[in-house]
């Protein structure tokens, strides 16, 4: 069974709570998304392995970590997750990055298919998928089937708010993938969106409606 992460950390909750304000305008909510991005890759990579090495310091040798050399990708959902990556790179700057094009249907709030561009071996990378919202979780849980579809064993969801019914379609769909969260919300309204939630991550990102 995947793990399910939910990130208390004082920065955290204080940029959410920036984040969720309808007064934050555009700018500021790029800027907090990055952050807060930065701030979620450390937890969602706390398991790298590493290994030993050793480097001359102006005093001595010293034995000490480094990575492994495990490949990773970033995957951002299209278009609200490219909020995210920056921050991700911010932390992990040799990963290299893929791009799902997903869209939810308005009327039946399933998620269609438009775009998809992953690292060629995907298959050979430790994959984190990002998106600021869980709400339905239909879009994630079509992503995780598209990289799984590519041969990537190893995935994990990286997301800022998340919806009870979201955890649940992907749990359900894939009990392998570990979740990393900054906030659990209550529900879903009646179109799908996160209650209390921030709106419209996409289109606060963007400054579209």
């Amino acid at each position: 069974m995947g793990k399910l992460f939910v990130n208390e950390h004082p920065l955290v909750q204080h940029k959410l709570s920036l984040l969720r304000d309808e007064k934050t305008g555009s700018k500021e909510f790029r800027e907090l998304v990055e952050e807060l991005a930065t701030l979620m890759a450390y937890e969602a990579t706390r398991d790298l392995t590493l290994e030993e090495t050793t480097v001359n310091t102006p005093v001595s040798t010293a034995v000490t970590k480094v990575l492994s050399g495990k490949k990773l990708g970033i995957v951002p959902i299209l278009r609200a997750g490219l909020g995210m990556v920056d921050g991700m790179m911010n932390l992990i700057p040799a990963a290299k990055v893929g791009h799902i094009g997903l869209y939810r249907d308005p009327e039946t709030l399933k998620p269609v298919d438009y775009y998809c561009k992953l690292p060629p071996d995907v298959k050979d990378r430790d994959i984190i998928i990002v998106d600021p919202m869980l709400a339905t979780g239909g879009s994630a849980v079509e992503a995780i089937r598209i990289i799984k579809d590519s041969g990537c064993k190893n995935i994990k969801l990286v997301c800022l708010i998340a919806a009870p019914e979201g955890i649940k379609a992907v749990r359900d769909a894939y009990d392998d993938v570990d979740i990393f969260l900054a906030a659990v919300d209550s529900r879903l309204n009646d179109h799908g969106y996160i209650v209390p939630g921030l709106g419209d991550a996409g289109d606060r990102l963007f400054g579209t409606k």
